[in-house]
């Protein structure tokens, strides 16, 4: 099996499960006030402590959620409702749909909800940006990376025109987690978005960085735990995991990634007649490479691919089993006709380069099956 999706999901990493295991067989409640509880707590507050030093962020901006859902969710709903500076919101064309979605959700709450276009290579200017920021804009959520075709934004300048302008500024990092800096005071950001299950923990952890005195509504009440703002009981387990997992990413060989990218794309448009990368093609995720293949379907590439032992997808798994085409490819001037031939590669050091040759080749026609 050759396991090209890790924008959908990444393996579990076997250092993350050794520090998550006490914590998956212990049974207390972080907020009990019996030894086994403060025990629990302590774990609790040691990851949290350090998924802050990783962000160059203060313990009490973090916040664990139960994914990149949830944190989305909250950041855009949460600080657009607490904000009492308008009702102005401002999203990109390419955003995942957990932030479309909310923004969505605040449209039909009454707030003004604009989107900022995107060039042919999903890049949005400053400029771009800078036409549309009004006095009554309330939050501006651009990604710092693309899951569906890798581009990576210039977060730090966009998040510095919404400063100048005292305006919230909240990025969804899911996929920038891993290989690109994430420290939030050199970004600028107000917010942040992280999901465990993209770096290699089991799925249902995630983490909301909050910078302090940001205003913020908490969408989820109960007990009062994480100082009020996301009520119910911690997964201590799961924030062993999301830290441990920042911390042997940190240590990733990042440009020998790059490298493994840059052959297989090379390999691909030399092998596959027609095929167009898709983003940009510097200012792009580490382990990402995607294409339109004109001329054939993408499911049945899909297909094809699986059946030789070949897992990749055609764009964002939370879109799997529409048949429209890609919003995101759409938004970049692809037709319809084209965005329905896409396909996605992403993938992470433990993938040979002879993987993705032997990929690659496949693609082309021209390959042996993988063996599973």
């Amino acid at each position: 099996m050759i396991y090209l999706d890790e924008s959908a999901s990444a393996p579990v990493r076997r250092e993350v499960l050794e520090a998550m295991w006490p914590h998956l067989t212990g049974y207390a409640n972080p907020s009990s006030v019996h030894e086994p509880g403060a025990a629990a707590s302590r774990a609790l507050e040691a990851a949290r402590a350090e998924v802050a030093e990783y962000l160059n962020a203060r313990s009490a901006e973090i916040i664990f959620t139960s994914g990149g859902t949830e944190s989305d969710n909250a950041a855009l709903k949460g600080i657009a409702l607490a904000d009492p500076r308008g009702r102005h919101v401002l999203v990109s064309a390419l955003e995942h749909p957990a932030v479309s979605e909310s923004a969505a959700w605040l449209a039909r709450m009454g707030y003004e909800v604009e989107t900022v276009p995107v060039d042919r290579d999903g890049l949005i200017s400053p400029a771009a940006l800078a036409e549309r920021l009004r006095k009554d804009t309330t939050l501006v959520s651009i990604h710092y990376a693309n899951n569906e075709v890798g581009t990576v934004q210039d977060v730090a300048a966009l998040a510095a025109l919404c400063a100048e302008n005292r305006i919230p500024f909240h990025t969804d990092a899911v996929q920038a987690a891993g290989t690109l800096s994430l420290d939030v005071a050199a970004l600028g950001v107000s917010a942040m978005s992280l999901a465990g299950h993209k770096l290699g923990t089991p799925k249902g952890i995630g983490v909301l960085y909050l910078r302090r005195r940001t205003p913020f509504e908490p969408l989820i009440h109960g007990g009062g735990q994480q100082r009020d703002l996301r009520s119910g009981t911690e997964n201590a387990a799961g924030a062993v995991g999301i830290a441990t997992a920042l911390r042997v990413a940190a240590a990733a060989d990042v440009e020998a990634l790059v490298r493994k990218r840059d052959g297989f794309i090379a390999t691909v448009e030399s092998a596959v007649p027609g095929a167009r990368l898709t983003g940009h093609r510097s200012q792009r995720l580490a382990g990402h490479a995607s294409f339109v293949l004109p001329g054939r379907s993408g499911e049945s590439t899909l297909l094809d691919l699986e059946r030789h032992g070949i897992f990749c997808s055609s764009g964002s798994a939370c879109a799997a089993g529409s048949d429209e085409p890609s919003p995101a490819l759409r938004a970049m001037g692809y037709s319809d006709a084209e965005a329905q031939t896409a396909v996605r590669f992403s993938f992470g050091e433990a993938v040979s380069a002879a993987e993705l040759e032997m990929a690659a080749q496949t693609l082309a026609g021209h390959g042996v099956a993988a063996q599973a």
